[in-house]
């Protein structure tokens, strides 16, 4: 049995990737600056949301549940017997 390999899909080379890119260039050329200036900007503003974390709320961020809890004194600390 002589099997031969064919290739279901065309799969471009590099003159057609040249021409893709060539293309896209032209028709999203003006976008380009605007979308590179946006990414910048979210990923700059992504590492300070990393690097500030001291300016959230502490309560939400730690497991102080002092304020949750009724005082010391009002608590129901019946054990059964």
């Amino acid at each position: 049995m002589n099997l031969i390999y064919e290739p279901i899909a065309w799969v471009p080379g590099m003159p057609e990737l040249v021409l893709i890119a060539l293309v896209g260039l032209l028709i999203f050329g003006n976008r380009i600056p605007g979308l590179a200036k946006s990414l910048g900007r979210s990923i700059v503003e992504f590492k300070k949301g990393l690097h500030e974390p001291e300016n959230e709320d502490p309560k939400a961020l730690g497991n102080d549940q002092a304020d949750i809890l009724p005082p010391p004194e009002k608590r129901n600390n019946h054990t059964a017997h």
